[in-house]
């Protein structure tokens, strides 16, 4: 990296510039791939679960199919609060080379799972490592960037979570119509997700460890190093040694980040706000969708080919939402995408409601209902989801975070597993327009959380936010404060 001899240190020339977002671009895909088998491996039951539960594959109960469904969300659950507490012993980048292999394996058992009992213990040790990539893919990103970048760049993994989903059900309609014949097709499904798996361990040999993790135990000239070669300049990567170093001296009361730290009182309330966006985020609905798009198309009206052709549609609304959402996130407030997201998610629920009680039976329904289902996942993925992420990422301090992340993300991943289970047997004892009237519940819920408790980050450094909720200044919550 070079610089102009006319030129201070902190004026970056357009070289300097250019190498440093292609190194930091560089090493946000390669993480990213985390973000992608999380949305492959979660996606891809949507369009194998049908040919999963046939008689002569694994006959499976409505119950089997919400344990089926739901056991990689039970085991997120638990991947997601370990996973953060290894990462601040081991780094972030050595526990994702091992969730990798824990990835390539469990793909390979589950596509290979001869019975209902197997194929849900595989799902669950295969959710370990898409809890713990929640966890440690955004947590990394937000300890590469700055604040100006931050959103965008933490929203990327979003972004190739939904594309992963988009991915799993593209290839899913493809093999679904071309075999659709073949009963045993869903093996095919599922075994597509040991390609990225590949892809995540080579990458994770090739990027650098969080430089924040470096700082923290004791690597400082490691973390300058990384930090210089993804900043504009060595004064701008030396600032930043100090801003981390500073926040870590203030931080000595938590220095363990163990759970005997919940008896600090901003410490408690900074979890139970985590906790409490984690949970919002999943009892909006959208895993109802991620998960049984196919199921649902089907019941409204669509054969089976036709479902599965429709549903990448929704992955496709998911993926064009996230983009747009990466691109709003540093131009509007996070407390506007979340109550702006949860109000549209909350009306297309009621529309779907609606749609399947007074047009039951009528050709028309099928298209309201996938049109509704697009609207909501464009509201979803557009403002909340990015936003939620971005939200968990940013306001725990530095040694709490990984403990504060995989605590708030365990407990979203427990929602989702719960979401998953009941879906299926609402459906079968109440009907769709009831269960999405339950949804919409939630949904009037999720607002009054956010509302009230949802704090405002956006421009804000990490070691800002960290000391507006450890010294009770200006926090944001509330009403917006910008």
């Amino acid at each position: 990296m070079s610089f102009s001899k006319n030129k201070s240190l902190d004026q970056p020339t357009s070289s300097s510039n250019n190498i440093a977002k292609k190194n930091l671009k560089k090493i946000a895909i390669l993480s990213t791939f985390g973000g992608l088998l999380f949305g492959i491996d979660t996606g891809v039951i949507n369009g194998a679960l049908t040919f999963m539960a046939s008689p002569q594959e694994l006959n499976l109960t409505s119950t089997d199919e919400g344990l089926v469904t739901s056991g990689i969300t039970l085991g997120a659950a638990v991947g997601a609060l370990t996973a953060g507490k290894l990462s601040d012993r081991y780094g972030r980048r050595k526990v994702m080379l091992f969730l990798s292999i824990i990835f390539l394996v469990f793909t390979a058992a589950c596509s290979l799972a001869p019975n209902a009992l197997t194929m849900i213990i595989f799902r669950f040790c295969l959710g370990l490592a898409v809890g713990g990539a929640s966890v440690i893919v955004p947590t990394f990103l937000s300890e590469l960037s700055t604040p100006s970048i931050r959103g965008k760049l933490v929203t990327q993994n979003e972004l190739m979570i939904t594309g992963g989903q988009l991915l799993a059900f593209s290839v899913n309609a493809l093999l679904g119509i071309l075999f659709n014949e073949q009963s045993n097709i869903w093996r095919w499904m599922i075994a597509f997700g040991m390609i990225p798996s590949i892809c995540l361990f080579v990458g994770m040999l090739i990027i650098p460890e969080s430089p924040r993790w470096m700082v923290m135990k004791g690597k400082v000239a490691e973390a300058e190093k990384t930090l210089v070669s993804i900043r504009s300049t060595k004064d701008e990567a030396a600032k930043e040694i100090m801003q981390i170093q500073h926040a870590l001296k203030q931080e000595e009361e938590t220095k363990q980040a163990k759970l005997k730290d919940l008896t600090i009182p901003w410490v408690r309330r900074l979890i139970l706000i985590g906790v409490g966006i984690g949970i919002m985020q999943q009892i909006i609905g959208i895993n109802i969708m991620m998960y049984y798009g196919t199921t649902i198309l089907m019941k409204s009206g669509f054969g089976h080919q036709s479902a599965l052709v429709a549903n990448i549609f929704n992955g496709l609304v998911s993926a064009v939402a996230t983009y747009v959402g990466m691109h709003l996130m540093n131009k509007v407030n996070r407390r506007k995408m979340l109550l702006t997201g949860i109000t549209g998610t909350g009306i297309s629920l009621m529309a779907i409601a609606l749609v399947s009680t007074f047009l039951t039976n009528s050709a028309l329904l099928p298209y309201f209902v996938i049109l509704t289902t697009m609207i909501f996942l464009g509201f979803f993925q557009g403002c909340i989801s990015p936003t939620t992420w971005l939200l968990m990422s940013e306001i725990f301090p530095q040694n709490l975070r990984g403990l504060g992340m995989g605590i708030s993300t365990f407990f979203l991943w427990l929602s989702n597993f719960l979401v998953g289970f009941v879906f299926p047997i609402l459906l079968a004892n109440i009907g769709l327009s009831a269960t999405f009237i339950a949804f919409v519940g939630c949904n009037l819920i999720s607002f009054w959380f956010a509302w009230k408790f949802a704090p405002e980050t956006r421009g804000k450094s990490l070691e800002q936010i960290q000391l507006e909720f450890q010294y009770g200044q200006k926090t944001g919550i509330g009403p917006e404060q910008h």
